[in-house]
């Protein structure tokens, strides 16, 4: 790393009601200039097997704008109307990679809304923000400040389900250097019954989150669907269901963000699993469960840590047995079901399941360093046994 990052610095603000109202307008605008190109695009490919491009829907969007039923969309700034078609541009080139599912439609009540602004969309002065359109600043609430002579590129507007408003701020950040270098290394195991299991035999718990907050989701879901359908009431109980998961979310996200940050401070290299973490939400018993600890939310923001602060992330294949190999003698054990949690190996040697799979992950993970191979599950292990791994159950890709 060079010490300068694009970095996103989120904060919560409070529109006036004009301002609301304009920005109100815009979302619905961009999520009718994104559907509009979809729609385009896809009767192109479908219909006469064409690949439309971002300059071809930018000048429908003009020519949009020049009629009766779509002037509307000439009333706000144009530039989230570009971005959206932007954004629509890179949600193809990631389908026809093969990164991504086909793009969707956004709904007006499902979507998160959202809109983009460039550098000639708004004004930043002496830590102000004011929008086009708009005739005075946002009222941020500035939780934490931005990087000394940090200057905005792109300002991300958003409101969400719980009706709550926030501006994203990309900014340059030179402050991020990489840490000092140490020999300290770490095999991660994910679970349940505690979140995180170190090679190092250190349990980090699992909070549990939506559970905690379950009875009081329960009895929002239920005053929901009470609720007349279309009514204002059912509205507002659709704001509240929508206030517990925020609060589930956010807290999560926090818990989240605090093992992440001492992970990379205290470690050098960080050795993790490449879990299906979608295949392994079709577990109807367990998916709750995993949803709720954020698997993948964890190796996000470890991986991008990892990479601001010079540490290094090594990911084992997904089918590699840790569970059911012994860390002293490498032998695979012939079956290990869920439910057993400590097992005894025929070197004699009792190992605590989550601990003894941490230690077999940072062991590939070193051993991947060295020869540069992945790391897969052996093919014909002693005794006949196939040396699959035994982990929460999964469907196949």
């Amino acid at each position: 790393m060079n010490g300068q990052v694009k970095r996103a610095f989120k904060f919560r603000f409070y529109p006036s009601e004009a301002q609301a109202a304009e920005l109100s307008r815009t979302f619905g605008c961009v999520r009718k200039v994104y559907n509009l190109a979809l729609q385009a695009r896809t009767e192109a490919w479908t219909q006469r097997g064409e690949r439309v491009g971002y300059e071809a829907t930018s000048a429908l969007l003009t020519t949009w704008k020049r009629t009766d039923e779509l002037a509307f969309l000439a009333e706000v700034s144009a530039v989230p109307l570009q971005q959206a078609l932007r954004h629509l541009q890179t949600a193809f080139g990631n389908f026809w990679a093969k990164r991504a599912r086909f793009p969707r439609f956004r709904s007006r009540k499902k979507s998160r809304m959202s809109a983009e602004y460039t550098r000639s969309a708004f004004r930043w002065r002496d830590g102000t923000l004011t929008l086009a359109k708009m005739a005075e600043p946002l009222d941020i609430r500035w939780s934490r400040p931005l990087p000394e002579g940090a200057v905005p590129s792109t300002v991300t507007v958003s409101r969400d389900a719980a009706g709550r408003w926030f501006v994203s701020l990309l900014c340059e950040d030179t402050s991020v250097t990489p840490l000092a270098v140490t020999d300290a290394v770490v095999g991660i195991d994910v679970g349940l019954d505690h979140l995180l299991v170190l090679s190092t035999g250190e349990k980090i718990g699992n909070p549990r989150h939506e559970r905690r907050d379950r009875e009081r989701l329960a009895r929002a879901q239920r005053l929901l669907c009470r609720k007349q359908k279309g009514s204002n009431n059912r509205a507002k109980a659709r704001v509240k269901v929508a206030r517990v998961h925020a609060r589930i979310a956010d807290r999560r996200t926090d818990y989240l963000h605090k093992i992440t940050t001492r992970l990379v401070r205290e470690t050098q290299t960080l050795v993790i699993e490449d879990l299906a973490v979608s295949n392994m939400l079709g577990n109807r018993r367990l998916s709750r469960a995993i949803s709720d600890a954020g698997w993948r939310q964890f190796r996000q923001q470890l991986e991008y840590k990892a990479q601001w602060y010079g540490r290094d992330v090594i990911v084992v294949d997904r089918w590699f047995p840790s569970s059911k190999l012994c860390s002293a003698c490498g032998a695979p054990a012939a079956e290990m079901p869920l439910h057993v949690r400590t097992w005894t190996c025929g070197c004699g040697t009792t190992h605590d399941r989550d601990v003894n799979a941490a230690r077999n992950i940072l062991a590939a993970g070193l051993a991947v360093t060295v020869c540069g191979a992945g790391v897969r599950p052996q093919r014909n292990p002693p005794g006949g046994q196939s040396a699959t791994k035994q982990k929460t159950p999964r469907r196949e890709p």
